[in-house]
């Protein structure tokens, strides 16, 4: 049955206006309000009952008690009465009659502690949903007085446990509460104060329960912890964002955010089990993440002299708070964590070169091997922890990472890294190149960007393929897996893992987009600077099968991520540059290299000419690589890589067509309608300013030497003369002019054929690193020649970085002959 509305006693005061009948409409209303009453159940009646017509007058505490007798009596009636009590102040809620909302909840709070009974859980669904109405209101009061009622509710041991019952809304607005930002100060305390205690009653009422292991959920703790966490915090140090703190009248030491949060967190945590501990700490350290990383690396730092086996340890212990502190760090902290890490790196390989060096024969060698052993667990832990970190950041914090950790890396000839090496030594400077790119390695792992021009910058490109990079093998590997991880943004080298010749690349499903104009603007800037780096490569004599394996993938990468007509004629020039290389073997490589560059260049070949789809060029590499498995099966990777593969004593007397031909592949590219003027030009790898500072051979040693002797430097018995007789033949020779016009004819011709059809990249490499070798001559003579004066005060020098003054004598400074009288 409906509810009807109550006339107040004024209104029957009224005078009555009589109608057509005789009575007054109100009258009526009264009548019939008096004959349907009697109709009403009496659980409704017992309801309406206990609210007087003016809520200030609060509960009628006689209609109450009988109320409770009749709810004790019969409790199969008290899901009714709960049902019709949340029904009306549902209403009254939406119509802001607080009065009648505090007096609804003072009768469910009496109802509530009365009744123990079976029937009592119906009852509390409809208690708990009157609850929530009070939480979701936007009025402080009233979301006092629902926690209030829920604190109370909580404290109520039930005989059977209700299973289906969740608690996930209250432990959500409880936690939202516990974060108030209200503009009061002192409502603002109130409204956390109850959040807080909110939590602590969803806390003892779920937690003695072992079977419903609901409220230890990682969703409901990472709510829970960092509210009490939030709380803890001294109220001066949370509140000065938003205003002065609350009056002492209002938070007083009972009733103080921060001491009941740390209470209801001490009784969250002696609570909980074993295995719930877990998730009970990790938003512990999610919210306090920073810290104890610092207190670790300021620990580890400490300990920095300790054992490796201690230190080893400690980083154990970082990589294990990194973990939950990646995803959510910001810039300084990251930084501190990885140049932290990178100079406990360096100490570990300055203890690792110490101990090589300083030791002796005997049990000696014996400490020194397990000290070197120790190091490098320290090292790997070191690199996982770097790796673990950084591959766990954002893309925008990982590329900056990236940034810093190859600015550290040791360049020879330069001073761009800032990682002191003066103690390492050259073996101990190998060693920590090896470390950081390892390192580096790692937190490219996973790198995903839209364009090559965002993953290989400049700044990072440059140093990252310096030829201070290439003196070791291995260093070689991690620099070509660094670029793979930040080429391969679809995920396609594992696909092309191994050296070999496929039979169809359309099996691999190779995954490519559009070239973009990003991309192609970065192969036209840094193109020649791959090129260069993988035809160097190719030519190492401590070459690896897994460093031809990893050159292969690069190419292949290259055409798949960022080859356009342009680029595909610049790499197979390349490849053809590397087979004649292999041929003519002007750098006395062992045959076993020198079948690998075959291998490497057949392989690709085939590799690209079925990614382009020319049939005519498809056709030649097939027939050359079909002759090969026949006639020189040792040119082709299945075999050459093949433990006791049988090599040829010499290159020279093979056949042409064991060879692929440049002019075979323009013939079948040109058909096809690809710009091919640029094969006939040989690739030339261009020059750059590190050739000339780096420690190993460059190529402007193998293009150019130039040597001067000086003949005081020679002792005289062994100067051979080299005097030439001038005789009619040496003269005639001499004015003979014919043969050196031919070849100045021909020199001109070829250097105009250059500039027509070499790539302007290469000519401007070439020019380049002509105007730098000007450039260095001119520094040279000026020094020679532009001298500041002796002065009898001194001469400023420095060194090893400090200013000093050399004073000269009067009687020995050396004045011009003008200057003398």
């Amino acid at each position: 049955m409906k509810d009807y509305v109550q006339v107040p006693a004024a209104e029957l005061e009224k005078p009555y206006e009589l109608t057509s009948t005789g009575a007054s409409p109100t009258l009526l209303c009264l009548r019939v309000c008096c004959c349907c009453s009697a109709l009403r159940p009496r659980y409704k009646r017992l309801v309406d009952n206990i609210f007087p017509e003016d809520p200030k007058d609060g509960l009628v505490k006689a209609d109450m008690e009988k109320l409770t007798f009749y709810a004790v009596s019969a409790p199969e009636k008290l899901d009714r009465i709960g049902s019709y009590l949340a029904e009306r102040l549902s209403r009254d809620v939406v119509r802001h009659r607080t009065g009648y909302v505090l007096i609804a909840m003072e009768a469910l709070d009496q109802l509530l502690m009365a009744c123990h009974s079976q029937s009592i859980k119906p009852f509390v669904e409809s208690f708990l949903h009157m609850v929530a109405k009070l939480l979701e209101s936007g009025e402080p009061k009233l979301q006092v007085l629902g926690t209030n009622s829920f604190v109370k509710f909580a404290n109520i041991e039930e005989d059977t446990p209700s299973y289906h019952r969740r608690y996930d809304f209250f432990v959500s607005r409880f936690s939202a509460m516990c974060h108030s930002y209200h503009s009061d100060p002192e409502t603002r305390t109130e409204i956390r104060i109850a959040g807080i205690r909110g939590i602590q009653g969803v806390v003892r009422k779920t937690v003695n329960d072992e079977l419903r292991a609901t409220i230890w959920e990682p969703q409901h703790m990472d709510k829970i912890v960092p509210s009490l966490l939030f709380n803890m915090q001294k109220l001066e140090e949370v509140d000065s964002r938003i205003g002065p703190p609350p009056s002492p009248s209002a938070a007083d030491k009972d009733e103080n955010p921060a001491v009941l949060a740390e209470n209801c967190f001490r009784e969250l945590l002696g609570r909980a089990s074993f295995g719930n501990m877990n998730n009970a700490v990790r938003p512990v350290f999610a919210q306090y993440s920073h810290h104890v990383i610092q207190e670790i690396l300021g620990h580890l730092d400490a300990r920095k002299k300790d054992s490796p086996r201690v230190r080893a340890g400690i980083i154990q212990v970082l990589l294990e708070a990194v973990a939950i502190a990646a995803k959510g760090s910001i810039g300084p902290t990251v930084l501190e964590v990885f140049n932290t890490l990178l100079k406990h790196l360096r100490l570990s390989v300055e203890f690792e070169a110490n101990d090589l060096q300083g030791g002796s024969v005997g049990n000696a060698n014996l400490n020194t091997s397990s000290k070197d052993s120790d190091e490098k667990i320290v090292q790997n832990a070191i690199i996982q922890t770097i790796g673990f970190f950084g591959s766990n950041l954002p893309d925008y914090q990982r590329s900056e990472i990236m940034m810093f950790i190859m600015g550290k890396v040791p360049v020879f000839g330069t001073s761009t890294h800032t990682l002191d090496i003066s103690q390492l030594g050259d073996l101990g400077t190998r060693r920590i190149q090896i470390m950081l790119l390892r390192s580096l390695l790692m937190v490219t792992s996973g790198y995903k960007a839209k364009t090559i021009v965002t993953a290989l910058p400049g700044s990072f490109l440059d140093p990252l393929l310096s030829p201070s990079l290439m003196e070791d093998y291995e260093l070689r590997q991690l620099v070509l897996e660094v670029m793979h991880n930040l080429m391969d943004r679809h995920d396609n080298r594992a696909k092309l893992r191994g050296i070999r010749i496929i039979p169809d690349v359309a099996d691999l499903k190779i995954k490519r987009e559009k070239i973009c104009r990003q991309d192609t603007s970065f192969m036209k800037k840094n193109g020649q600077q791959l090129y260069r780096h993988i035809y160097l490569g190719c030519k190492e004599e401590d070459n690896v099968q897994k460093n031809y394996e990893l050159l292969y993938t690069s190419l292949a990468l290259i055409t798949i991520e960022l080859a356009n007509e342009e680029v595909v004629i610049d790499l197979i020039r390349l490849a053809i540059a590397l087979q004649d290389s292999a041929i003519i073997n002007e750098d006395n490589l062992p045959m076993f290299h020198r079948c690998g560059i075959m291998a490497l260049v057949a392989a690709y070949l085939n590799f690209v000419s079925q990614m382009i789809a020319v049939p005519a060029f498809c056709q030649h590499v097939s027939k050359v690589i079909e002759i090969r498995t026949m006639e020189a099966p040792y040119f082709l990777p299945e075999h050459i890589f093949r433990d006791k593969c049988m090599l040829p004593k010499s290159l020279e007397k093979h056949d042409k067509n064991l060879y692929f031909l440049t002019n075979k592949i323009a013939e079948s590219l040109g058909g096809s309608g690809y710009s091919v003027e640029r094969l006939s030009v040989p690739y030339v790898p261009q020059v750059t300013d590190e050739d000339r500072l780096s420690r190993r051979k460059s190529i402007v040693d193998t293009v150019s030497i130039q040597v001067d002797i000086l003949p005081n430097s020679i002792p005289s018995d062994d100067v051979v003369s080299n005097t030439e007789e001038i005789t009619f033949e040496a003269l005639k020779k001499a004015i003979d002019t014919s043969g050196m016009e031919e070849q100045e004819k021909e020199k001109r011709r070829l250097v105009i054929e250059k500039f027509q059809k070499a790539p302007f990249e290469e000519i401007a490499a070439q020019c380049e690193s002509k105007a730098n070798l000007l450039h260095d001559r001119l520094a040279q003579i000026l020094e020679l020649t532009i001298r500041p004066p002796p002065s009898p005060s001194g001469t400023l020098t420095i060194t090893s970085g400090h200013a000093q003054y050399q004073s000269v004598p009067v009687y020995e400074m050396k004045f011009p002959d003008l200057c003398v009288y």
